[in-house]
């Protein structure tokens, strides 16, 4: 762990969350400043249009850490365009992903 300026930057951190009777979701993300940053979202998921994922990234990025899955869940929510296929996850399963993500840093230490 480093400090560049004001800002620390710890390493990547990895979540995952497989749905039940569906598909693995997958988080990597960095928190710096108590904030969210270089959120990737990738699992074994459907989602149609393959662009309707850069919303939902968008919604997560610079959003506070330490923030409940459901929280997540609502912030991905609200960006999901109209007429979004999501086959096997959802908002929420992001969500708790992102919070499960965050929880690997404190297992680290």
């Amino acid at each position: 762990m480093g400090i560049t300026g004001t800002r620390e930057i710890v390493d990547m951190l990895h979540g995952e969350y497989k749905v039940p009777r569906g598909k693995l979701v997958v988080v990597d993300l960095d928190v710096v400043d108590e904030r969210l940053y270089r959120v990737s979202l990738t699992g074994d998921f459907f989602l149609y249009p393959e662009e309707a994922l850069a919303p939902m990234i968008a919604a997560l990025e610079g959003a506070p850490a330490g923030l409940g899955g459901h929280e997540y869940c609502l912030r991905i929510a609200r960006v999901v365009p109209p007429g979004t296929e999501m086959l096997g996850f959802s908002p929420c399963a992001i969500g708790i992903a992102v919070v499960r993500a965050q929880e690997s840093q404190a297992h680290d230490r």
